[in-house]
């Protein structure tokens, strides 16, 4: 069996931030990010990825199920394709 490639994994959100994941050998295919406002106007990220859209959306419901759970007083949820990128 042959060993996988070794590759990163580059994520570029709508507001320009970049995330490189990497190096891996993982069938990633998309990066969400959720960004929550507290109650107390303090700001928290979270993020990871998944190896299909579909996968992805599914955390949309279970991030509205955290914010209920938490009280956040409001989140922004975003999901973007990883593209392959060089070293």
């Amino acid at each position: 069996m042959a060993k996988k490639k070794r590759r990163y994994l580059t994520a570029t959100m709508a507001d320009g931030y970049v995330k490189t994941i990497g190096p891996t050998t993982d069938d990633f295919t998309h990066y969400w990010r959720i960004v929550a406002e507290l109650s107390n106007g303090r700001t928290e990220v979270f993020w990871g990825h998944t190896r299909s859209l579909s996968e992805a959306r599914r955390k949309r419901i279970a991030t509205e199920e955290a914010a209920r759970m938490r009280g956040w007083a409001s989140f922004a949820f975003e999901i973007v394709e990883l593209v392959e990128t060089p070293a």
